[in-house]
Parts: C-alpha cells; sequence; structure tokens
C-alpha cells in the first residue's frame, strides 16, 4: 500500500480503497470500522431526539494514572495509543470524567461493536423474557423449526444465551476457507467468489449438522448462537430485530444519535457483530445498568435480569472453555452474553474483536466505553492491557 490514509482521495488510490474484501484488515479498519454502513448494508435503530438523556461533565485528570503492559509502564494517553483506540467515554457516578477520540471520529460517529452487539442482545433477550415474550428455558426449534435437522436440536434458548449449545464451529479468525467463511459470507461480510451463488445468513444455519459436545457443557463461543437467537427473537416478538432494539432499548434509554445493525441481502442483522453505536451511547448502556435498569422511575431492563447475569454464570463451565487464555487466572464467568469479573465489586463487560468493550462497575458506579481499531481479532497482548486500565481507572475513580 501506498502512504495515502485509506480512503484518501477524490476518488481514493486503489490501494487506499476501503473494499469488502479488506475492511476488517489493518490499515483499512481504521476508516472502516467508523463507515460501515458505507460497506456493508443496513437496518436503522432510531432514537427519540426528543427524549435524549443527558450526560453531564465532571472532567477528572487521568493523566497520572500508570499502566504496566506491552514491554513498559504507560501513562493514560499512551495506554489509549496503545491500545488503537478510537473513543473512549469514562462515567462516573453518572458524568462524563473522561472522554477521548482519534482517527477522526467524534461524539456523533457510531462505531461497529463487533461482538458488544451480542451484549446489546442479551439485554433485548431479558427485556423480552421479563415481559412474558419469550421463554428461555424453551428450545430454539420451538420457535424456529427450520434448524430442526441442524445440531441445535434440542438446545434452549438459555443455553444459546450462555454460549453453551454443543455446536461444531471453529471461530478460528485467522481461517481462510471452512464453516466460519461461508459464514461471513452469508451475512455479507465477505464478499462472494466469482460465480459463487448468493448466501443468506438463515440459509447458512442449516449447514452446522456437527455435534462437539452436549448442549449445557462448557462454554463454547459460536458466533452464531447469537445470529440464530435473532431470528428466534423475531419469531416470539413479531417483530424485526432492529425495530426491537430501537422500541425496548435505543429510545427509552435516551440515546442521543441512532444505531444501525449490518443484514445480509435478505435482511437478516448480524446480532452477532453488525450494531454500529457512539460511545457515548454505548456509555449510557453501561449506565442504565449501573441505575438498576432503570431511566428515572421507568424500567427498561428488569433488575432481576442484571442480578441473574452477575449471580448465575457458571464458573465451572467458562474454566473448560475457550477464552480462559485471554484473562489467565481471574475469576470470570458468562451469562446472557455478558462476562463477568467476579469480586468485591464485580464487573460486567462485553467484548469484541479488534478492541471493543463496555466496562461496568455498578458499586462504584464507573461505566467505561471503549471502541479500538487494533490490528488483531483477538490480541491476548491488548486485551490483557485493556484489563489493567480498566482496573486502574476503576482503582482512582474508586478512592
Amino acid at each position: 500500500m501506498n502512504d495515502a490514509p485509506p480512503m484518501h482521495g477524490f476518488p481514493p488510490a486503489p490501494a487506499s480503497q476501503v473494499t469488502l474484501a479488506n475492511w476488517r484488515t489493518a490499515p483499512f479498519n481504521v476508516w472502516a470500522f467508523q463507515h460501515v454502513r458505507e460497506i456493508v448494508p443496513s437496518a436503522d435503530i432510531p432514537n427519540d431526539p426528543g427524549d435524549v438523556w443527558e450526560l453531564p461533565s465532571a472532567p477528572a485528570d487521568l493523566s497520572g494514572l500508570s499502566i504496566g503492559g506491552l514491554g513498559g509502564t504507560l501513562d493514560f494517553p499512551a495506554f489509549l495509543a496503545a491500545t488503537d483506540t478510537d473513543a473512549i467515554v469514562i462515567l462516573h457516578r453518572g458524568k462524563i470524567v473522561g472522554e477521548f477520540y482519534a482517527n477522526g471520529m467524534t461524539a456523533r460517529t457510531p462505531h461497529i461493536l463487533m461482538s458488544v452487539s451480542k451484549s446489546i442482545l442479551g439485554i433485548v433477550a431479558g427485556i423480552l423474557a421479563g415481559k412474558g415474550v419469550l421463554d428461555l428455558d424453551q428450545p430454539v426449534t420451538g420457535l424456529v423449526p427450520e434448524v430442526s435437522g441442524t445440531a441445535w436440536r434440542g438446545a434452549t434458548l438459555r443455553q444459546m444465551l450462555d454460549m453453551r449449545a454443543g455446536i461444531l464451529f471453529d471461530e478460528n479468525y485467522l481461517a481462510t476457507s471452512g464453516p466460519i467463511i461461508a459464514y461471513r459470507k452469508s451475512t455479507n461480510w465477505n464478499p462472494l467468489e466469482p460465480g459463487e451463488k448468493p448466501l443468506d445468513l438463515r440459509g447458512f444455519f442449516p449447514s452446522l449438522t456437527e455435534s462437539d459436545g452436549p448442549h449445557g457443557g462448557r462454554f463454547h463461543y459460536v458466533s452464531p448462537n447469537t445470529d440464530l437467537l435473532g431470528w428466534a427473537i423475531e419469531r416470539a416478538a413479531g417483530e424485526r430485530y432492529a425495530d426491537l432494539v430501537s422500541r425496548l432499548l435505543w429510545r427509552p434509554m435516551g440515546a442521543a444519535t441512532s444505531a444501525y445493525i449490518t443484514v445480509d441481502r435478505l435482511g437478516a442483522p448480524r446480532c452477532a457483530g453488525g450494531m454500529c453505536v457512539t460511545a457515548r451511547d454505548l456509555a449510557r448502556v453501561g449506565q442504565l445498568i449501573v441505575e438498576g435498569g432503570r431511566r428515572g422511575s421507568v424500567e427498561i431492563i428488569p433488575e432481576a435480569w442484571i442480578a441473574d447475569v452477575l449471580e448465575k454464570g457458571d464458573r465451572a463451565a467458562w474454566a473448560k472453555g475457550d477464552f480462559v487464555p485471554y484473562y489467565p487466572g481471574m475469576p470470570v464467568h458468562y451469562r446472557s452474553k455478558w462476562y463477568v469479573l467476579n469480586g468485591s465489586a464485580p464487573m460486567l463487560f462485553g467484548l469484541g474483536v479488534n478492541g471493543q468493550n463496555l466496562f461496568v462497575d455498578r458499586k462504584n458506579q464507573i461505566v467505561v466505553a471503549k471502541l479500538s481499531s487494533q490490528a488483531m481479532a483477538m490480541d491476548e497482548a491488548r486485551i490483557l492491557l485493556t484489563m489493567r486500565g480498566i482496573e486502574k481507572i476503576r482503582a482512582f475513580l474508586a478512592a
């Protein structure tokens, strides 16, 4: 590639153009993660401009933080740079105490959440379950009989929410062939090969017919679980997923900006990774959890759902699962598409590839929304550095 940044020029030079083939690879992802709807079709998730939850500002001096990692000790600006941060919004007691943007991003720029999108689906499922619309103990085939001949046969919605469905699927982000590539093509995230028949997400699910263990066993990270849950939710509610997110969460929460989610060629949403939101609105989701799911006197997320996430994850299932190497020695569990770092002040968090995170410390009323454009999908060193940085922020603000 030449020295021009991605998409620089009118038109951009061929070597700097962002395409469906390169949009998730560095350095193209720096531009692409803020312009996803220009690359992949999407569905809008409207906010209510007349009812915005205002976040007052109370800046704190974070410059003195000292964070160890990547071979040295970093101050706060160096930490943000080392983790390829595009945006970070830090709330304490409902106020913005820290905010930073890079790479052209602003407070009103939607950025892809990758798998933090799963955590949003977990909230939507919790709201619908609380309303009696969704029975999490029912088998997914009760709502989506189209997958009765697949490895999901017998799996409950709860098992899929907790990534404990026994599906043979290798979530290898470096793979160049196999089911994960077919999956990406079906979601409109990868281009088709010349002459290849058009694919779609709902048509992809029947291809996963092999089991790798019992349902309800170990934590096994399978992104298609979440997309299939999105289909089940649409069936149960009789409403498009994007419209549900808007009606149940985005509007009542007081989001300042409309969000959007990528869709396949037939309109099926990429619930597992395609939601795009601003950093401030992501922080509002965290603040809603801090406040027990309520905005003022109105309950949006059931308090019982938040308690369930914090208290009912299976630590033994996590210990046998896929992600232990990324959080070595940490007391983690996974529940309803959220990770929980256990301790005297438990922390809920969402994790997305290439450095997307939402951290929520209810006890100390701390929220950190962090959006990034890291080169590697799962970068162990940067995941650990991010966790160290968050612990420093929490300790500083809780002092």
